[in-house]
């Protein structure tokens, strides 16, 4: 794996992934997408499609309230389309995967304080993906009159 930085898309695999978000058809952006973050979810043993569902995961959160833009210089040139909300809460499940995979992506950083900003970063995601709780309106409950019967 060629990593440069830390960041989402700072790796040759999600360099790949934004360059073939890039050659899709703009509604086939979507599918790309929920394809990496479901295969993550549902896949047994290596995730070997990590680097790719955390790049996936900050396109989601980055349309999210709170979340950041991703930097164009190594995500996708081209814009992305507005993601259904369900996706919210498969990215979150996915980056739970990878970030409890201790033999995956957490056991490749070699400096400690680069794993430690990684996985900042998987967490800083992981907040902006929970979906706020839903709204429910409140019943307007009103104190209970006593009613008094009136024995004859």
């Amino acid at each position: 794996m060629g990593t440069w930085d830390t960041g989402p898309f700072d790796n040759d695999t999600a360099a790949d992934f934004a360059n073939a978000l890039d050659d899709a058809e703009p509604e086939a952006r979507e599918a790309l997408i929920r394809g990496v973050v479901i295969r993550t979810i549902d896949a047994t043993g290596c995730l070997t499609e990590a680097e790719e569902a955390v790049a996936a995961a900050a396109l989601i959160a980055a349309q999210c309230p709170g979340g950041e833009p991703v930097d164009m210089s190594c995500g996708p040139e081209t814009p992305m389309p507005v993601f259904p909300s369900d996706l919210r809460a498969l990215a979150d499940e996915a980056l739970a995967r990878i970030a409890g995979d201790e033999d995956g992506l957490a056991s490749n950083w070699i400096d400690p304080e680069d794993w430690k900003q990684w996985r900042a970063i998987l967490t800083r995601l992981r907040a902006v993906l929970v979906p706020p709780p839903p709204s429910i309106a409140l019943f307007d409950v009103q104190p209970q009159r006593s009613v008094t019967r009136h024995e004859s």
